[in-house]
């Protein structure tokens, strides 16, 4: 006979079915958020996939919000382990690079500020680095920082720093 304080046994009360609801809505609504590429990629069964699509096309709030709770019935009726780990994966990717590309403005703003102290340092960690078209546009993006004028050479300066660090 099975005992009903048994927690395998036991059924989830009306406050913990909620909450799981509430949680597949919120996938839901971030799987709407998706760009497109990056919902491409997941492995979502087509239902689903097709669901989502049309949640994207809608444009009345009270209609998207339907078409979100009933994506989370879809999810519900699905494994929503392995899209919430794939979801987790994306996000986590994407800070790594706003991550990356915060270093990547702080070690230019270094550059820009601190002069050739920092870009000796810069050129000993990267050896193959062109080293006169890097101090050219150190030195061209300190003169538009000094004139106020368009940050075009800080821009490639940027590109270069993320193309240098890239190979390492």
């Amino acid at each position: 006979m099975s005992d009903p304080d048994d927690p395998e046994h036991a059924i989830p009360s009306k406050s913990q079915r909620k909450r799981d609801a509430q949680a597949l809505q919120g996938l839901g609504e971030q799987l709407v958020a998706l760009p497109a590429a990056q919902l491409e990629a997941l492995d979502l069964p087509e239902p689903l996939r097709e669901a989502v699509g049309f949640a994207r096309t809608m444009d009345a709030r009270g209609a998207r919000k339907r078409q979100i709770k009933f994506i989370a019935r879809l999810l519900r009726e699905t494994d929503a382990e392995p899209i919430r780990a794939a979801l987790e994966a994306l996000h986590r990717q994407d800070r790594q690079q706003a991550q990356r590309f915060q270093r990547l403005e702080a070690l230019r703003e270094r550059l820009l500020t601190d002069g050739d102290e920092a870009l000796a340092e810069f050129l000993r960690a990267h050896p193959h680095a062109d080293h006169q078209h890097l101090r050219r546009l150190v030195r061209q993006a300190r003169l538009e920082r000094e004139r106020d004028g368009a940050p075009r050479s800080a821009r490639a300066l940027f590109r270069l720093l993320r193309e240098l660090t890239e190979t390492d």
